[in-house]
């Protein structure tokens, strides 16, 4: 059997349409880990990506595969997630309130994902793709955006809501934008959540995403 292309995403995407953003040692490819810390190696070769980290740089992998500790590398996270693709398009919302974001915003959304804890996020978010979020009073109270993007699929990503915006359906909003955004391209948007969070699960089922793997998650320092 063929693997999929999404059992490892960060592969795809740095092969494909974010080539020109790849670091690579060896077998090893990741992101610049300043824009976002995903990488992946090829299992008999784990010390190409020992040579190509700086101590102190994180190393996310997600994958359908689990990953033993690179040489050189102390574990910080394991978990399990999973893999949703869109089936069906959520209904396209048509809000006033969801605008761009731009550079000008970027200390904002940072503030917010680190209220949040959407996932992997730095300031530089936006060099992999758009982004949208509503503001209140001049707050940023949500957003959501696109990350890793592989051969005819785009990721969503960065869905967050500050805490005393919650229950209003601004993740539901914003992630529905993102999928019409990214369909708009002839790409299948697809997404990621921990097994941990049923909520998300359930509700990224109800905008018409079903589970197509699950995948493992684990995160690395270089000491």
């Amino acid at each position: 059997m063929t693997d999929h292309p999404l059992d490892t995403p960060a592969r795809a995407a740095l092969t494909g349409p974010h080539a020109h953003l790849a670091q690579r040692h060896g077998t090893a490819l990741r992101y610049d880990p300043g824009l976002i810390p995903f990488a992946c190696i090829d299992p008999a070769h784990p010390g190409d990506l020992t040579a190509l980290a700086a101590r102190g740089e994180l190393a996310v992998f997600l994958q359908a595969s689990a990953v033993a500790t690179p040489p050189g590398f102390a574990e910080t996270l394991r978990a399990e997630a999973v893999q949703l693709t869109c089936k069906s398009l959520p209904p396209a919302p048509d809000d006033p309130r969801i605008t761009p974001l731009g550079p000008t915003d970027a200390a904002d959304m940072l503030a917010l994902a680190e209220v949040t804890k959407p996932g992997p996020f730095t300031l530089r978010a936006l060099e992999l793709g758009p982004f949208w979020g509503i503001r209140q009073g001049g707050k940023l109270i949500a957003m959501a955006g696109t990350r890793m993007s592989a051969p005819g699929f785009t990721e969503i990503s960065g869905v967050c809501t500050a805490p005393e915006a919650r229950g209003q359906g601004l993740a539901r909003l914003l992630s529905a934008h993102v999928a019409h955004a990214i369909a708009a391209t002839g790409n299948t948007p697809f997404l990621h959540a921990f097994i941990s969070n049923p909520a998300a699960i359930r509700l990224y089922e109800s905008l018409g995403f079903a589970i197509r793997a699950e995948l493992a998650c684990a995160i690395f320092e270089k000491t």
